[in-house]
């Protein structure tokens, strides 16, 4: 698994594309986080992190399928698929192997905002921010970034054009994260199964974690959302 893991590393960091990725997604996340007023840490008024934490989402639901279309879109496309079932490998290594290198790609361009948490920590002249919270809202990011990335892997096991990847895997980020959550709030809905249908949704059980209580009901739905996924991806790629 971890010799798919480092390949997975060598494709992405062997071409420009990957650092243009990362660098790009580090100076929109910096405009946003602080220079944009509307979104900006430094307009609150307070050492607060919320604002990073609401709108890095929708940032990642570009950022992860740039990062996936290509895991195994590209194998099917250039004919190395069928290399990698020569290997002592199963399916499901290979696709773990997929998914724990893209997940690392993910967690590494995420590493660099931490700093932001260090400059409002620096610059606040009370108490700073609440590091609880804070520390929580990264563990809720990372489940939601492993969420993301193995809808990026299933949908790039369907296809072999990464750009229809990259879009199938964007419209399914965005359905898991915000299309329950819009589904509940249609009248018909309201006041008898909006609650439940809301908790089928990412938003749901990212924001519980994100107030720095990490619950066992919302890590067992991230885990529960991963493994369906790539479940669905080691079935369809025992058929290629």
């Amino acid at each position: 698994m971890w010799m798919i893991c480092k390949k997975e590393w060598n494709a992405f960091f062997g071409s420009l594309t990957g650092y243009i990725s990362i660098i790009i997604f580090l100076l929109l996340s910096g405009l946003l986080f602080f220079v944009f007023p509307d979104t900006g840490l430094l307009y609150y008024g307070y050492a607060s992190m919320n604002s990073f934490f609401v709108n890095i989402p929708w940032i990642l639901l570009f950022l992860i399928p740039t990062i996936t279309m290509r895991s195994l879109a590209d194998e099917f496309r250039t004919g190395t698929f069928e290399v990698l079932k020569t290997l002592p490998l199963t399916n499901k290594e290979i696709v773990n192997g997929k998914f724990w290198g893209a997940l690392f790609i993910v967690a590494l361009a995420l590493l660099p905002t931490v700093c932001y948490a260090f400059t409002l920590q620096h610059l606040s002249s009370t108490n700073g921010i609440d590091w609880g919270s804070t520390i929580g809202s990264y563990i809720g990011l990372l489940f939601l970034s492993a969420a993301f990335t193995a809808a990026g892997i299933c949908c790039s096991s369907f296809t072999n054009n990464t750009v229809v990847a990259f879009v199938a895997a964007a419209f399914i980020c965005f359905l898991l994260y915000s299309g329950f959550e819009a589904l509940s709030r249609l009248p018909v809905f309201k006041g008898h199964w909006d609650y439940y249908i809301e908790m089928l949704g990412i938003n749901f059980h990212y924001k519980n974690i994100s107030r720095g209580v990490v619950d066992t009901r919302d890590v067992v739905y991230f885990i529960s959302v991963c493994w369906l996924l790539l479940f669905i991806t080691q079935k369809n790629i025992s058929k290629k």
